[in-house]
């Protein structure tokens, strides 16, 4: 038998195989809790029912239920009597994993004693969160994991979501820019704990970066609040992402095994003891065997590792441990074709090396009518950047050098109640923090004329410091429906302070109130408006700025201010279908401008650099306002959608108190998404997005002649500040999947293309210097050796567009 016939033999085999596998077994688990939304407590007797089906359990003494399915997408349905219903859609059930669903259904009525209502709230386009009835997305573990182009990243998925926009112009980064706010302004708990990386390759004093850290696998939603945000919590400018993680599976042990073009991921679950689950996963890239393959000359690897922990002490008390980590690696390899693009790119960006984590233990203990959490955790970020006047790593010609470190630990408490229709909730938190900075950044080069006479000196931000402080902040909502059950308010306020600026102990400086409004027209129809008042401390970078004499230069710094206005309305004709829209106005103080350059802080953070090591004053000023139309149909016949459209502008000012484009001003932003679930387990979806083209400033020609030698990029002439554009961005995905369900085993086989029509999307434009036909050397004006100040080079624009097609072939097999 040849060998061709052998593997003939050995593939015919293994499909017999499957099929009799697929065959023989076609049902899998469901499994869950459902409980009281508001107080915790676990709901004995609640129905839940497997809609299309006669499928239906009832809960045991603990709130929990289990369920065997036949494989498929359903849509389940949870409820108990006075209670209001709940249904989650668009759930998978496979031979593999069990699904695991959990409820928390929301008492019908104001007092928990009452059993009548005089209409069916369950119907209604009222928002469920009785904290932020309005500027709210949510997003299941399915949604993110099935979206087209968005490889498995929750930073990726987030950014289809209506007012938040593309950074477009930069390469492939997760900027998460959220109603014209730039990306430092957003804050994300994961289970109660704040992580403040949320991205491999990380911009430091922002929050932007290249790949996410999460694993999907974990998640069991993500709530997006772009305003009107909870005043549990700090620091947020332009929203909140609230990520709550499932329990691991308390059967049996399980998992995952996920293998791409790009990266492998393995992810473990099941049972420590009776009442212990885990969850834990390592992921490992190989970014950089694919841009070697592609001919590209940056070389991206990372690893991440992520970890959480349940145990039931007993009814009433659970403790989790949950914790995440990476470690980032950012090198560069000469490419076989040697281009300018290339030698750009090689000479302007810094070599990086970055590791993060953050760990944490989250204490919810019930009580009645109630629950208290307590909270402690601790994350670390350290960042060192390497650039050098070329590609080679020689000390004299370095222009770069950056090692910090930034240190949180923090004490979180809050108690919540729920007694006759009042929500109610207070806290406090305490964080020490740390920061400490080692920074070198040749900015200029010294400029002399013909006979020698300087005419601007050299340039250098030269400083090593470290900084320890104390951060602190107390807060109290409450919210209840009234007027019938027609009209909801909520309302909160907090104040944060800290012992290291000069004002920071004055907790009138950022008294933050905030109030909601919701009010209930009819089944279908919802008005909704809030106004509240947001600080935000400065980064740790400007924070731990020192100047030539040694001093914390930036002391007087004063806690970044921003006010919303928002009013909207809902429309819910069926449950399974959603249509919003709103219309807001954010207006900020004391926002940080750089005295160098005179612009402010929020026009940066979008480079794989560090952001706010410079002198800064608290005089910006910005205003971004816009609308938003969103529309949603959850999986129903087999069909569902997401659309949105954004308008926005984003301005800001700097020293001479202009208001003028931000980098964020996109102005137009529009998404849609549209999944088809087959026959036979096969899965269509496709994205498209559109948004304005990005602002950008122009280059100084002067003085960028002068400098590129030094710094490997071109200045800009900031008093032309974002007054050109980029042309607008637009891009559309694909993504296919296919599931074989085994005997207790499922394999998912996928592929997810990025850019499937190719449009070509444009860079910002980058400037340098002429270089010879065979990319060796730089070409002159007068045929000598290119002169330090650069004055007989010949300076180059180069305007590039990318419209690479980006596929991804992957398994993920569950067991």
């Amino acid at each position: 038998m040849t060998a061709s016939s052998r593997l003939g033999t050995v593939l015919i085999t293994f499909l017999l195989f499957i099929s009799i596998q697929v065959l023989g077994q076609r049902n899998g688990i469901v499994t869950g809790s459902i409980a009281d939304r508001y107080t915790n407590e676990s709901i004995l007797g609640a129905t839940v029912t497997v809609k299309g089906t006669n499928i239906s359990t009832a809960t045991d003494s603990t709130g929990r239920f289990r369920i065997s399915v036949p494989v498929g997408t359903y849509t389940l349905s949870a409820g108990y009597v006075g209670y209001l219903s709940e249904e989650k859609f668009n759930v998978v059930i496979s031979t593999g994993n069990a699904q695991i669903v959990n409820f928390r259904l929301e008492p019908a009525v104001n007092s928990l004693n009452e059993v009548q209502v005089t209409f069916n709230r369950g119907q209604s386009a009222i928002a469920t969160d009785m904290v932020t009835p309005l500027s709210v997305q949510q997003l299941t573990t399915e949604e993110i994991k099935s979206n087209p182009g968005g490889n498995f990243d929750v930073s990726k998925v987030v950014q289809t979501l209506p007012g938040v926009g593309i950074s477009n112009g930069v390469g492939e980064r997760n900027d998460i820019i959220v109603r014209g706010g730039a990306p430092n302004e957003n804050v994300y708990y994961l289970d109660g704990i704040e992580i403040p990386v949320l991205n491999h390759f990380q911009t430091q004093g922002s929050s932007g970066g290249a790949q996410g850290i999460l694993n999907v696998s974990f998640i069991e939603s993500l709530k997006l609040s772009s305003s009107a945000f909870d005043a549990r919590y700090d620091n947020p400018l332009a929203s909140t992402f609230v990520i709550t993680q499932r329990d691991g599976n308390s059967e049996r042990l399980s998992g995952n095994a996920r293998i791409s073009f790009t990266e492998s991921v393995l992810t473990l679950e099941g049972p420590l003891s009776e009442k212990t689950t885990f969850l834990a996963s390592a992921r490992k890239s190989y970014l950089s065997l694919l841009f070697k393959l592609i001919d590209l000359p940056i070389r991206p690897d990372f690893e991440d590792f992520q970890y959480k922990v349940t145990h039931k002490f007993n009814a009433k008390t659970t403790l989790t441990a949950i914790g995440l980590g990476a470690l980032d690696h950012f090198n560069f390899a000469p490419t076989k074709e040697s281009t300018p693009e290339n030698t750009y790119v090689l000479r302007s960006t810094p070599y990086i090396n970055q590791w993060n984590y953050t760990v944490g233990f989250n204490l919810n203990h019930k009580i009645r009518n109630g629950y208290m959490n307590v909270s402690l955790s601790r994350n670390m970020f350290e960042n060192n950047l390497d650039k050098f006047e070329d590609e080679q790593k020689i000390e004299s010609t370095r222009t770069l050098f950056v090692e910090s470190q930034e240190m949180e630990n923090k004490l979180r408490f809050d108690i919540n109640k729920f007694v006759n229709g009042w929500k109610l909730s207070g806290g406090l938190m305490t964080q020490y923090v740390g920061y400490s900075g080692n920074i070198f950044n040749k900015l200029s080069n010294e400029i002399s004329d013909d006979q020698g006479n300087v005419i601007t000196p050299e340039r250098i931000l030269n400083f090593d410091n470290s900084i320890n402080f104390w951060k602190y902040g107390l807060f109290a909502q409450a919210s209840k429906n009234i007027l019938n059950d027609k009209l909801l308010v909520s309302g909160g306020i907090r104040t944060d302070m800290n012992t290291f600026t000069d004002k920071g102990n004055n907790p009138l400086k950022t008294l933050s109130p905030r109030l909601s409004f919701a009010y209930h027209v009819n089944s279908r129809w919802d008005i909704n408006a809030s106004v509240g008042t947001y600080f935000k401390v400065p980064p740790y970078t400007a924070l731990g700025y020192a100047d030539n004499n040694g001093l914390n230069a930036n002391k007087g710094l004063d806690y970044i201010q921003s006010t919303h206005y928002v009013i909207g309305t809902q429309f819910l004709p069926k449950n399974s279908l959603r249509f919003t829209f709103e219309t807001f106005f954010k207006k900020y103080n004391d926002y940080p401008v750089s005295e160098a350059t005179g612009i402010s802080l929020a026009n940066q953070g979008s480079e794989y650099t560090s952001v706010g090591s410079e002198k800064l004053l608290s005089i910006g000023k910005g205003e971004t306002y816009g609308f938003e139309v969103y529309a949603q149909q959850k999986l129903e016949n087999r069909i569902f959608y997401v659309a949105s459209y954004t308008y926005v502008r984003s301005k800001f000012s700097g020293l001479n108190g202009r208001l003028l484009p931000s980098s964020w001003d996109n102005e137009h932003l529009f998404s849609a998404t549209l999944g088809y679930k087959f026959k036979n387990n096969w899965d269509l979806g496709v994205k498209y997005r559109f948004a304005g083209g990005s602002p950008y400033t122009p280059f100084n020609m002067i003085s960028s002649q002068q400098n590129y030698l030094a710094i490997g990029t071109g200045t800009f002439d900031y008093s032309r500040l974002n007054s050109e554009r980029l042309r607008s961005f637009s891009q559309t995905d694909l993504r296919v999947d296919k599931r074989i369900n085994l005997k207790k085993t499922s394999i998912n086989f996928y592929v997810d293309i990025q850019n499937i029509l190719k449009t070509q999307n444009a860079s910002f434009p980058k400037y340098t210097f002429k270089r010879s036909d065979d990319n060796s050397s730089f070409v002159t004006s007068d045929g000598r050796p290119l002169q330090p100040n650069g004055s007989n080079a010949i300076p180059v624009i180069l305007n590039e567009s990318s419209g690479n097609l980006i596929p991804s072939l992957g398994i993920n097999y569950e067991f």
